[in-house]
């Protein structure tokens, strides 16, 4: 198996990180939408690209990825960098993170003492709260991915680790932009929960000295993660909690730069229907 050389930035050590397939890509193209449906091939959602292996990034350059926007943090990317994609002149890359650092999560995710408790982190049904700070406090971040999904000559992919929460929300704000429903956009979520165990095995080389870094042990928040399975209520939190506080969800990408002209050029650009333009 391909191995990529990396280290964190602390760390005396090199720990050789499996090059594998990712296992929660799928094209976000079908989702029924206001007007018609989205158009395959020019939104991406994924976990970790940066881990992909050579098979994997051919085929989607190959495909016509031109584009990739990386959502996680800079610790995150500081471990393996881009990646094999880093070869390939026909993709730019765009770093827009969500989160400032993994730790940042915790503040939503704490145990009965209020300290940040591995369990909890990983109990994804406890996330909706998360995504409403993300959406309202990344709303900046979420707009500059918006515009390179709009103004990408070719099809853009959008990752964080796993695929699921930084991704999720992103997806959600593309997709409430191009006027789907609450239905169409947690059906989309809730797809993730197919590959969560995937996923983990996936993840656990590059995560667990991160979380290790912040006093987390991965085993024991992925054992109490699988006892819980997936949830769609997290995303259906985000969506009742943004119709609550704005009446519009797209409030705050609105106070944050998203204009009628960008969601214009993303309906222009990514609906294929009636309604296209």
């Amino acid at each position: 198996m391909t191995t990529l050389d990396t280290t964190l930035p602390d760390s005396p050590t090199a720990p050789r990180i499996p090059l594998t397939a990712p296992v929660n890509l799928r094209d976000l193209g079908g989702i029924a939408v206001d007007g018609g449906t989205v158009r395959t091939g020019v939104a991406l959602r994924a976990d970790d690209l940066s881990t992909a292996d050579q098979d994997t990034v051919d085929a989607l350059v190959a495909g016509g990825l031109r584009a990739v926007v990386d959502l996680r943090s800079a610790d995150e990317v500081a471990v393996t960098g881009r990646g094999p994609l880093a070869t390939r002149s026909e993709v730019t890359y765009h770093h827009v993170p969500f989160l400032a650092d993994i730790g940042a999560a915790s503040g939503d995710l704490t145990g009965t003492d209020g300290a940040p408790d591995p369990a909890e982190m990983m109990d994804q049904s406890r996330f909706g709260a998360m995504y409403l700070r993300m959406f309202e406090g990344a709303a900046a971040q979420i707009v500059t991915a918006l515009a390179v999904v709009a103004h990408s000559p070719g099809a853009v992919a959008f990752h964080c680790a796993a695929g699921q929460d930084r991704t999720g929300v992103l997806a959600a704000a593309l997709l409430l932009a191009l006027g789907a429903d609450e239905a169409a956009i947690v059906a989309d979520y809730a797809r993730t929960g197919e590959s969560s165990a995937a996923i983990q095995e996936r993840l656990a080389p590059v995560m667990a000295p991160l979380l290790a870094r912040f006093g987390f042990d991965l085993d024991d928040a992925a054992r109490a993660a699988l006892r819980t399975g997936f949830s769609r209520e997290p995303m259906r939190e985000l969506l009742a909690a943004l119709a609550e506080r704005h009446g519009d969800p797209l409030t705050p990408l609105r106070a944050a730069g998203l204009t009628d002209g960008l969601v214009a050029r993303l309906r222009e650009r990514a609906l294929v229907g009636p309604g296209a333009a």
